[in-house]
């Protein structure tokens, strides 16, 4: 496997630019765009080798990569007394500890998203 191949690359659709568009979050933004979806895959892959080649001629430190790391499966999130309280009390309604109210909550959020 190269180096490359350990970031990830996503290519979208864009409403606004009336194309796909190919980034590598984490390690390049909005790099390439195209009508094509599989050629700014392919253009966008070109372009993350040719990053990662300049960053090791050039001696400079890698980001670390989404797909390669670990993830513990906490983070904290402050979101304010009001929306705590109000999140406490819809957990208690639906008889779910407020961490699975919120874990649901997320898990729709990002399904609905990528619909």
């Amino acid at each position: 496997m190269k180096i490359a191949d350990r970031y990830l690359k996503l290519v979208e659709w864009s409403d606004d630019e009336q194309c796909y568009i190919g980034s590598s979050p984490g390690l390049i933004g909005p790099c390439c765009h195209g009508s094509n979806e599989t050629e700014v895959y392919r253009e966008l892959c070109e372009i993350v080798s040719e990053w990662v080649e300049i960053h090791q001629e050039e001696g400079l430190p890698l980001p670390s990569s989404l797909v390669t790391r670990t993830f513990s499966g906490k983070f904290v999130l402050r979101v304010g007394q009001d929306l705590h309280k109000a999140l406490a009390i819809r957990a208690a309604q639906s008889d779910r500890s407020l961490n699975n109210l919120c874990t649901d909550l997320l898990r729709g959020s990002l399904t609905h998203d990528h619909k």
